[in-house]
């Protein structure tokens, strides 16, 4: 058995001289991109991304440019070309028969900013504005004599409408006839009603939402620095901003849905939707505070322990700055795919061919094959994704590495983060590939149940079944995330591939976990009240902005949007201290293992480290007499050596 523990200890050891690990995924993984490659050409070759973008009329005409004809549609092939936004016939009655908008759709040069109540008030507005709001092959002067223009113009009277910036579209200003409006248009995505005001939700708000996401980018930011700079005041004070926000936005809650509740003038449905989702947001904010300050008070007496713990991980930070900046970088990589992967989406979506049907109009019907090649292409969107941030774990992790196991802490290596990339790029890819596929095999099992959950809404046994099931995956995403984490910063040690890696972290934290729990899961607590001060200033911001628009919106809704991306912001930047903090403790395990403190075998460790370890765990007499030994007496263990 001594000769096992001996040969296993002396596998930790950080090499200068390494081999490429995984790699035959990482050739799997470029097989896999010359598939969406593949995929995002026939997208451009085969769809018509501009004609979701620009919208087009129910003759085929894409507004706002020259059209070819289709064969039997007589009013296709049209020059729109200063006719640049889509006017529904019948925008306060739209509806969906068959999967499309029952009311035709014309390009116009402009919208009509005041309501039209008469065929009287069409023809000036055309003959004013040079926008004719009629069937193209309609006169202008004929609009009052033909017996038929109640069927070949707009429904009376037509609302005042203002064009979307972005799609062109003339959206009624009418409460009532934009909430129908924006409804419809978003059930030819999905036919849940309640999915259409959420959607038409947010993009009334868009705005505030983008104001709002940039304040949670501002607060980031502010808690990061805070955290680089740690005080024992800073601590408390981050402690009572989050005790007096969660006790806050509760109030904050139940007085609207109380306000709400009572107020006579509640008719519109969304409005009725609001009070419904603010009693869910109010019983679930009461439920988080209890929980959160039943937390912070049962762990009150080791704020000082969070003290000093963000100390170190501030000490080894302001060594490698650059670490700070990962976030960035990362969030800006992912922003770039996402943008691609959406274009090539709305390619895919509008991949169809034009036919003319009995009464001249133009549908296009898709093409075989597009329902997998967007499976496929949502399979890359997870993957890429998990890849991205596996590769900014890595690179954290190999910097910190770096960083412990260096002799001279006062001089440290040049340009750790650089070399860690370095590293990543030209050895350790296909590892970051094999643990982001194992983290989507998960994730896409969740969003199907996620699926299914929403299809049996209405059957309870079924629910519950994959409430379940649902539940059990999210549990082995986190421990399988948990685990990768550790596994990368084995590799950025040993150099080896993911399974021997993983293993390797597994048993060494198994033998360490009593001593490092505490500390490790104590330091995620705090950095989670990080996260919860950021969303609750953001969410309180959020109440006092959608407030005011009471009557438009169901503004509840992108209220959670703008709180899960507040929880998505401050995740991004705070890792960086928690991935800092589980690659320390790591390493720490490692040296303690194989090193015993003599001179011969000294410590890579600072004395303030295992000065908190020691501390933090509330070391016997006995084992303080041995402070320099916490951990295992291993003296045939190797001396690790900086890389």
């Amino acid at each position: 058995d001594s000769e096992d523990s001996i040969s296993e200890l002396q596998e930790w050891r950080p090499v200068i001289y390494r081999k490429c690990t995984d790699t035959l995924w990482l050739l799997l993984f470029c097989l896999f991109w010359a598939g969406l490659m593949f995929i995002s050409g026939y997208a451009v070759v085969a769809g018509a991304a501009e004609r979701l973008v620009l919208g087009y009329d129910s003759f085929g005409n894409i507004c706002g440019r020259k059209n070819t004809p289709v064969e039997g549609a007589n009013l296709s092939g049209l020059d729109m070309t200063n006719k640049k936004y889509v006017f529904f016939l019948n925008s306060c009655g739209l509806e969906i028969q068959s999967l499309k908008i029952s009311s035709l759709s014309l390009c116009v040069s402009s919208c009509p900013q005041e309501q039209l109540n008469s065929l009287e008030d069409l023809q000036s507005f055309a003959r004013n504005n040079g926008s004719f709001l009629c069937i193209y092959n309609l006169n202008v002067s004929n609009y009052t004599l033909n017996l038929k223009a109640a069927q070949l113009c707009p429904t009376l009277p037509v609302p005042p409408s203002k064009s979307f910036p972005l799609f062109n579209r003339c959206v009624p200003q009418n409460p009532e006839c934009y909430s129908k409006y924006a409804s419809v248009l978003i059930s030819m995505v999905n036919e849940m009603d309640v999915f259409h005001r959420i959607l038409s939700g947010i993009l009334a708000g868009r705005d505030t939402v983008i104001g709002l996401s940039v304040l949670a980018l501002a607060f980031s930011l502010i808690l990061v620095l805070a955290f680089r700079f740690i005080q024992t005041l800073l601590i408390h004070t981050l402690i009572a901003l989050v005790v007096f926000g969660l006790l806050f936005i509760s109030g904050v809650l139940w007085w609207l849905h109380y306000d709400y509740r009572n107020d006579p003038s509640t008719e519109l449905e969304t409005e009725k939707e609001n009070v419904k989702f603010l009693l869910g947001y109010a019983i679930f904010s009461t439920i988080i505070t209890v929980i959160l300050l039943s937390l912070i008070f049962v762990l009150r007496k080791r704020l000082q322990f969070a003290v000093q713990l963000f100390q170190i991980v501030g000490k080894i930070i302001g060594r490698i700055p650059f670490l700070l900046f990962q976030p960035f970088w990362t969030f800006l990589i992912l922003i770039v795919f996402w943008v691609f992967w959406v274009a090539v989406l709305l390619s895919l979506g509008t991949a169809g061919t034009a036919q003319s049907t009995s009464g001249g109009q133009v549908e296009y019907r898709a093409l075989s094959g597009i329902c997998y090649m967007a499976w496929y292409h949502f399979v890359g969107l997870i993957w890429t994704s998990e890849f991205i941030l596996a590769c900014q774990q890595m690179v954290i992790a190999g910097a910190v590495v770096t960083c412990y196991f260096n002799r001279n802490k006062n001089n440290p290596l040049p340009h750790p983060v650089l070399s860690s990339m370095s590293v990543l790029f030209c050895y350790h890819l296909g590892t970051a590939v094999k643990g982001s596929f194992l983290i989507t095999i998960l994730r896409i099992p969740r969003i199907v149940l996620l699926y299914l959950y929403n299809i049996l809404n209405q059957k309870k046994n079924a629910k519950c079944l994959f409430s379940c099931c649902f539940c059990w995956v999210c549990c082995q995403e986190s421990c399988l995330r948990y685990s990768n984490q550790h596994a990368y910063t084995t590799t950025a040690i040993n150099g080896t591939n993911f399974c021997t890696s993983a293993k390797d972290a597994v048993c060494i934290l198994a033998r360490n976990s009593a001593k490092l729990a505490s500390i490790s899961c104590f330091g995620d607590f705090i950095l989670f009240l990080g996260k919860v001060f950021v969303v609750c200033f953001t969410v309180f911001g959020g109440l006092m902005a959608f407030n005011y628009h009471r009557e438009l919106q169901a503004w509840v809704v992108p209220l959670l949007l703008v709180g899960f991306f507040a929880y998505l912001m401050s995740h991004s930047f705070l890792s960086v201290f928690e991935v800092t903090a589980d690659a320390m403790f790591l390493c720490f395990a490692i040296d303690m293992e194989t090193n015993d403190g003599t001179a011969e075998k000294p410590y890579f460790v600072d004395q303030e480290l295992l000065s908190f370890v020691s501390q933090s765990n509330k070391l016997t007499e006995g084992q303080n007499h041995r402070s320099t030994r916490p951990f295992q007496d291993n003296e045939e263990g190797t001396e690790l050596q900086p890389m």
